[in-house]
């Protein structure tokens, strides 16, 4: 049995010699009608002992090795540990370890820890953990850890930790920590940060925050907040968003431009250079004890505040946040009329077993009439009417009408 293996392998041997003898030249290299040079198998186990010992002409077709260097490959290299090509690389390319390519690379590239190419990848490039390209990549990059473009990044680049790119950035990327560009055109998802140096056009979501220190036109949605460093001319949404002139909508927990804002903004608190804060300290039926902040606007105004509910619980101790959002006017001089909407929630922190519920919150309209005294204080009445409800309950609890008054203290 074994004589008969023998035989069959000795065989298959004789017969692909045979084949490539009048191809072979006396370095073992394959001449390919229509290149100026010679195309050659490459069989390394390091740069010295190969088939191609000279890696400075003529060009490989099939490269199988330990450790490899090669001038060019068109074809197929497939290397245990890596391969090092000094001018380009087309076709495909497989390392256990890394991949370096002098000049530029079109193909299929992958790579256990890293591939770095010196000029352009084009094609599909996967690297366990990093990937570098001198200037331009073009298609897909896959690294595990990072992707570094000297220039442009062009296509769809995924990566564990970060994409960086020094230019120009166009596609769609997606990264754990951070997308950090030039300029990007395309989509942007982050589990972090994702941040534009130049021009923005397109979307940028991001676990933390959106930063686009230039011109931003298209949407910034983020969780903590979102920057438009030059002018906005989209949407940012995000607990805090920024813009220097903004032409859209910003919505969020606070919203602010610096010198213009040519939209709406929609948030607790919306401010811009003009905006005034002012403390209020007042009370009334519905709510005994507040102190609030109002963030005044020309026009526009938002409060937030504490207040003590007055309701007849006894001993019972209790405590309210809310929330008011409505507009005012001059009426004549020192007199202002304004109206808001707002939300009240209310929580009762001992003593709930004695029939009373847990927890209220309140829908509220008021009518106000403001006098200023001086550039610093001024006096308020207010009338309204609220509902009191019960969380998870559709019946309303209560309802009355509201009657304040207090102080407020200007930042004038």
């Amino acid at each position: 049995m074994k004589q008969y293996f023998k035989e069959k392998i000795g065989r298959f041997i004789l017969c692909c010699s045979l084949i490539l003898i009048p191809f072979l030249t006396v370095d073992g290299q394959v001449k390919v009608d229509g290149q100026k040079g010679v195309c050659g198998i490459n069989l390394s186990f390091f740069k010295r002992l190969s088939t191609q010992p000279n890696d400075s002409v003529g060009g490989t077709c099939f490269n199988l090795g330990l450790v490899s260097s090669m001038n060019r490959l068109d074809g197929v290299g497939v290397n245990l540990l890596g391969a090092n090509v000094s001018r380009n690389v087309s076709g495909l390319q497989v390392a256990g370890l890394w991949n370096t390519t002098g000049q530029n690379v079109r193909g299929l590239q992958v790579s256990g820890i890293t591939h770095v190419t010196g000029d352009t990848q084009s094609g599909v490039s996967v690297a366990g953990l990093v990937g570098i390209n001198g200037r331009k990549a073009m298609g897909v990059q896959v690294s595990g850890l990072v992707t570094i473009n000297g220039d442009d990044n062009i296509g769809v680049g995924v990566s564990g930790l970060m994409n960086l790119a020094g230019e120009h950035t166009r596609g769609v990327f997606v990264t754990g920590i951070g997308n950090i560009s030039g300029t990007f055109q395309g989509v942007a998802l982050s589990g972090m940060l994702n941040a534009t140096n130049g021009k923005l056009s397109g979307l940028q979501m991001a676990g933390l925050v959106n930063i686009g220190v230039g011109f931003v036109r298209g949407v910034q949605l983020s969780a903590i907040g979102n920057v438009a460093g030059s002018e906005l001319r989209g949407v940012q949404i995000g607990a805090g968003n920024l813009a220097v002139r903004a032409r859209g909508v910003q919505i969020g927990l606070v919203n602010y431009y610096k010198e213009r804002l040519d939209g709406i903004q929609l948030g607790l608190v919306n401010a811009n250079p003009q905006t005034r804060v002012q403390l209020m300290l007042y009370g009334g039926n519905a709510t005994g004890a507040n102190v609030g902040v109002r963030f005044k606007n020309p026009l526009f105004y938002t409060i937030l505040g504490l207040g003590a509910p007055s309701i007849d619980w006894g001993d019972k101790f209790s405590g309210a946040l809310f929330y008011r959002a409505g507009l005012e006017i001059p009426v004549y001089g020192p007199l202002h009329l304004s109206g808001d909407l707002g939300f009240r929630h209310t929580e009762l922190f001992k003593n709930h077993d004695a029939g009373y519920p847990r927890r209220l919150y309140s829908l509220e309209g008021r009518v106000n009439l403001e006098y200023r005294l001086t550039s610093s204080l001024g006096l308020f009445l207010t009338g309204g009417y609220g509902w009191d409800r019960q969380y998870g309950h559709s019946r309303c609890y209560e309802h009355g009408a509201i009657v304040e008054g207090g102080v407020i203290l200007f930042s004038y």
